[in-house]
């Protein structure tokens, strides 16, 4: 049986006496749409950040189809396949949305010093090939019309679409959602949705998504895990974990007795 695409084991990361994980435990299939639900500081945001190599956990391990890649610096886990996105864009806001695609391949021959100088030809094909595969993802992403555009100029939904964008050029196979919704307004919304569910269901894409819209995280992922003070309380599906107790108290801030089987 295969390992899954991502596994958190046993996650902890402090902030002075502060616990942000407390032991954080879940697995992401490989293939597979999966969110990561909770409320405000429950520890999701720290959770991402120890799995995408921006902070190192103080105990446990992540794995990344049955690598241990604990404390792994982001790049590292960019040249292995994993990228994540932000909750806030972070786009290059000098650049058009065309270039902001073309930056994120990896391994581009302009990027090592003597090769301007010596392998202009070569360059210059790679950089004609590198824009055309840049225009076909945002075109899969419905961005062709805005290729030429600067990033500024765009709306809070295409920069989520093109950080989305920019996760394909670099090839990754499993991408981390910071909150997909947050800044999109509920028409363009349906457009990062799909966009989401095209590329996993055609690509195999693997996603994790952090979201505090419950109503996409249903639509999305069949299979969530919960998160409150720190750990994993509860994993299902959406529909179950509206269900649970357990999951109320955490959003509610107190106890909800369970229904009554019909």
């Amino acid at each position: 049986m295969s390992p899954p695409a991502l596994e958190l084991q046993g996650v902890a990361k402090r902030f002075g006496g502060v616990a942000a994980l407390a032991g954080v435990s879940f697995a992401v299939r490989e293939g597979s749409i999966t969110g990561l639900v909770g409320p405000n500081g429950a520890g999701k945001s720290t959770a991402f950040a120890a799995t995408a190599g921006f902070l190192r956990p103080d105990a446990g391990r992540v794995l990344l189809r049955g690598d241990d890649v604990t404390g792994l610096s982001p790049w590292a886990l960019h040249a292995r396949g994993l990228a994540r996105t932000f909750q806030l864009p972070r786009l290059f806001g000098g650049m058009s949305v065309l270039e902001n695609l073309m930056v994120a391949e990896p391994g581009q021959r302009g990027e090592r010093l003597p090769a301007p100088w010596f392998a202009r030809a070569r360059l210059r094909a790679e950089e004609r090939a590198l824009g055309e595969r840049a225009r076909a993802v945002l075109g899969r992403l419905g961005l062709a019309g805005v290729a030429e555009a600067p990033a500024t100029a765009l709306s809070g939904g295409q920069k989520k679409l093109v950080e989305l964008g920019r996760a394909l050029m670099s090839r990754a196979s499993v991408i981390l959602l910071d909150e997909p919704a947050a800044g999109v307004n509920r028409t363009l919304l349906r457009d990062v949705a799909a966009a989401i569910l095209r590329l996993n269901r055609e690509d195999g894409i693997t996603f994790l998504l952090i979201e505090h819209d419950l109503d996409l995280v249903a639509e999305l992922a069949p299979l969530v895990h919960c998160m409150a003070e720190g750990r994993v309380i509860a994993s299902g599906s959406m529909a179950e974990l509206r269900a649970d107790p357990a999951v109320a108290e955490a959003y509610l801030g107190m106890a909800v007795e369970p229904r009554d089987a019909a």
